[in-house]
């Protein structure tokens, strides 16, 4: 089901999504999908967040109760921390700022139609210039993770938003993969802090840490005559390709440090 005010956007998402072979309900706003919602099951939710009578948040908040199961998108030419933070609360799965395009539709709602289930991210503080978050440590939690993050960077240069979002994606796979072993009943807990002049993330995991001495399966650790040993290293230890993320968050960031315990970071992005 399509929510939105906007007519016409509402008539090229609708052909766009039968052409999909899709069965697609449009609504011009809240109450009336708040309708179809309560009288139907719906699969997937693509809600504009700015609509009369009722926005796409309060949509969520009464929706999501009532259809546990269904997938929300949220669509917004007006991304603003307070919607970040709606959306985390209301378990949406995506979030398209506009203009998109229709293939970034088609492909969110792809997602949205194949994924088993919505991670549970807990939000634990919701102040615009410090958010904190719980999440499983599932790897499907990364996409809609960073896509959200993001999101609360709109206001910054597409560099810097980019190298923020590149070393998030990076640190919290690690977070995720070795320090919760994707154990989905286990949690990590990220720290977004916006400062007038820096950016500042901490990414905790649930995991024993780790020696940087001894990393032979990450890029980090590689002698310089051999820039690609991880990559043995990985395959006979039967972890997926990649292994760069400490390496790339290092020089697309200007600080990232550990605990002793290598178990938590913090890494710095400064804005001037």
């Amino acid at each position: 089901m399509i929510a939105d005010d906007n007519a016409e956007l509402c008539k090229v998402l609708r052909r766009a999504l039968l052409d999909e072979g899709y069965n697609v309900i449009d609504v011009d706003d809240g109450p009336a999908a708040l309708e179809v919602i309560l009288r139907e099951p719906v699969d997937v939710l693509l809600a504009d967040i700015v609509m009369p009578t009722m926005d796409g948040i309060e949509l969520l908040e009464k929706a999501m109760p009532v259809r546990p199961d269904m997938r929300a998108i949220v669509m917004t030419g007006h991304g603003t921390p307070e919607t970040v933070i709606g959306a985390f609360r209301n378990k949406a799965c995506d979030f398209l700022s506009k203009p998109f395009k229709m293939d970034e539709v088609k492909e969110a709602v792809r997602k949205a139609i194949s994924s088993e289930c919505v991670p549970e991210i807990d939000v634990i503080s919701a102040k615009r210039d410090w958010i904190e978050i719980s999440v499983p440590c599932d790897l499907s939690a990364i996409w809609p993770l960073q896509k959200f993050m993001t999101e609360l960077e709109g206001g910054l240069p597409m560099e810097k938003r980019e190298a923020i979002g590149a070393a998030f994606r990076e640190m919290l796979t690690n977070a995720i993969e070795h320090g919760g072993k994707s154990d989905p009943t286990k949690r990590v807990e990220i720290k977004y802090v916006r400062l007038k002049r820096a950016v500042i993330y901490s990414i905790k995991d649930p995991g024993e840490g780790f020696d940087i001495d001894k990393v032979g399966h990450a890029a980090v650790g590689n002698p310089p005559q051999e820039p690609i040993r991880h990559m043995s290293v990985r395959e006979q230890m039967g972890l997926r390709p990649g292994g760069y993320g400490i390496l790339l968050a290092s020089q697309v960031i200007d600080e990232l440090i550990y605990n002793q315990k290598h178990n938590e970071l913090i890494f710095v992005k400064y804005l001037d």
